[in-house]
């Protein structure tokens, strides 16, 4: 009974947060979301007592190109060890030029922010839901951490593809990366393109079979130019 109490304690608590936030916030272009670090399996006792000492906590999706600092978006590929390179030799940090130019010609752009402490008090509440939902401000994309990102490229008509789907290690397992995925693909479909591919390495592709991707039905695949590979002419070319 007394998980029961604090379960329903919290999705009030949610709740109250949430038209807090939202009406705090103002913008069509962030979402609120909540979010729980995923467990091991376990017994629906365990879980059940997991899910009361480990409340879920807000994170804000937004779709504003706006809100991209390409030097805040720096630091997060830096971060998540991720590489703009098809033949990486050596980790370099972004070109930021090149990343401005990349971002200014993207279709969709899909940032993750969060408040640390946001977190701290939700995981800490020891008032009522109402005095809790005082202390939240709106998130600010200036001010608070870019812990995810997502971008499509795509002609506008008929094809897009997915790039630079990532998240903070400490966040990772939580479905954030689902969301990501599945708002570019929302935003995509919603202008009448379905022919979405995702280019992604051999460890990325159980997680793009979870967002609903898989092997092209036409039997297609993806071929990249080489750097590396020396180029010969014919003759008479």
């Amino acid at each position: 009974m007394v998980t029961i109490m604090r379960v329903a304690a919290q999705t009030q608590t949610q709740l109250q947060l949430k038209k807090h936030m939202i009406e705090g916030f103002g913008s069509k272009y962030m979402e609120l979301k909540w979010v729980r670090r995923r467990t091991s399996k376990s017994s629906q006792l365990e879980k059940t007592k997991k899910l009361s000492s480990k409340p879920p906590f807000p994170i804000y999706i937004s779709t504003d190109p706006r809100h991209v600092d390409p030097h805040r978006l720096r630091d997060l590929f830096a971060d998540c060890n991720h590489s703009t390179h098809r033949f990486p030799t050596r980790p370099e940090p972004v070109d930021i030029r090149k990343l401005r130019t990349a971002l200014s010609h993207s279709a969709v752009l899909v940032s993750v922010f969060y408040n640390p402490q946001h977190v701290n008090a939700v995981f800490h509440q020891n008032s009522s839901s109402s005095s809790i939902a005082d202390i939240f401000m709106p998130v600010s994309p200036s001010r608070d951490q870019l812990v995810g990102f997502g971008r499509a490229v795509s002609d506008y008509g008929l094809t897009a593809s997915i790039y630079d789907v990532m998240v903070i290690p400490s966040l990772q397992r939580m479905g954030i990366g689902q969301m990501i995925v599945k708002k570019i693909v929302r935003m995509l479909t919603n202008r009448d393109i379905y022919d979405i591919a995702a280019l992604c390495s051999g460890n990325e592709r159980l997680f793009f079979e979870a967002c609903g991707f898989g092997n092209d039905i036409l039997g297609s695949t993806t071929m990249m130019y080489r750097r590396t590979a020396p180029l010969t002419i014919q003759e008479g070319e």
